[in-house]
Formats: structure tokens, sequence, C-alpha cells
């Protein structure tokens, strides 16, 4: 039978334990896809002793099925899109747009509450290790690694307790390094690789951003 996380702070922990050779490094920043690779990446920063920062990325979910991703967006337009399923299914570049314009205001919105006033961090040159919950179709994770890499990064290093052995495979190519607790077959979803796998709220993400920032803080000083 395939592992089940508790949550996603047992998730996070775990993670941490394979990324040890980066704990205390200056040129190092733990990246948290919102909202659910947050807490896992909380984790991750903790236990490394490394800054904690967000990608905000909106899936595009088909209408009235909206947990099926036929791609995904990031805050500058980048578009990642399905097109495997998009042919499929017969969807239109109207329809597409019609969803991508809905997500990124909602995208936006999140950019606004979570970051405010604070700048966004120079990652150039710097080694990104990026994390998200899990990964299903791969399309949300491919956006943030294609705004990421305009940021000229040094290394993208991409962290996820679970996907499915076939994205796992793809992804190697598109970054640095991959560090995956399981790949399960069949795959089904992320959710039921859960025990609790309950909506993070903004309340959580602003929660443990602010949490990242203090203890650093203290530590520095």
């Amino acid at each position: 039978m395939t592992f089940i996380f508790r949550n996603r702070t047992q998730a996070g922990q775990m993670l941490a334990t394979k990324l040890t050779d980066y704990a205390d490094k200056a040129d190092t920043i733990v990246i948290g896809l919102t909202r659910g690779g947050v807490p896992v990446a909380y984790e991750i920063a903790k236990k490394l002793n490394l800054p904690l920062d967000i990608c905000i990325v909106r899936k595009l979910g088909l209408p009235g099925y909206e947990e099926l991703a036929i791609g995904a967006i990031a805050s500058d337009g980048i578009r990642i899109l399905n097109d495997r399923i998009i042919n499929e299914l017969g969807i239109t570049i109207e329809t597409i747009d019609a969803i991508a314009t809905k997500e990124l205001l909602e995208l936006k919105r999140r950019e606004s509450l979570y970051r405010g006033n604070l700048p966004y961090p120079n990652l150039s040159g710097k080694r990104i290790i990026l994390v998200d919950d899990g990964i299903a179709t791969g399309s949300t994770i491919r956006a943030a690694i294609g705004i990421l890499k305009q940021e000229n990064p040094k290394q993208i290093v991409l962290a996820v307790p679970v996907a499915p052995l076939a994205v796992y495979e793809d992804l190697k190519a598109e970054v640095d390094q991959v560090v995956c607790l399981i790949t399960p077959e069949p795959f089904y979803n992320v959710g039921m690789r859960y025990e609790d796998f309950s909506q993070v709220s903004d309340e959580e993400v602003n929660y443990l951003l602010n949490q990242s920032r203090l203890a650093l803080a203290s530590y520095s000083n």
C-alpha cells in the first residue's frame, strides 16, 4: 500500500530530510506555490533555516469540472496549456481566454493580499527550492517554473511530496533536480495521498509567511 501523509506539515518535514545539503545556504530560498504548497514549504524553510517566499499561479479549470486542469496562468501572463485535453474536448480559445481572465483577477487579489508592500525577492543567481503539496497533470508547476526561470536563478530544485511517475520523469528535464517522496501508480489525485487535505486559507498563508520572516530575523540577530 502506498504511503499516506497525515497532512501538509508532515509532508514538508519529510521533504526537508531529503534537502539537508541546502541548509543555511545564503544563496538559497524556498518558494511555496500558493496556497497548498506554502505549509509544505514553511516546514522546509524552518528546518533548513532558509527564507520563505511565494509564487502565485492559478490553475485553469474546465467550467463545470474545475478540478480538471486545462492549463495554468502566472501573474505576468505566462500560460501553460494542456493541449491534449484541450484538443480532446474541443475547448475553444475564447473559452480559455475567459477562464484565464477570471483567474488572473484572483491571482492579482492574492498577490496584493499576501505580499502587500513587500518587495519581490531578487532571485537572480539564487538557488530556488520550489515546493508544492503535490503534482497531478503538471500544468501549474510548469507555469511556476516558467515564471521563475525568467528571474535567472542559478538553480531550480523542485520538491514535492507526491506526483505521477510519468510527470515526475518529464519534470526532470525542466529543472535541475526533482525531489519527490512517492510516485504512486495508479495516481488518481493528490488529495487521495493525504489524510487531511483541507483547503489552506489566506490567513494561514499570511501567518506562515510572517512566522518565517520573524524566525529568520531572530536568528540573524
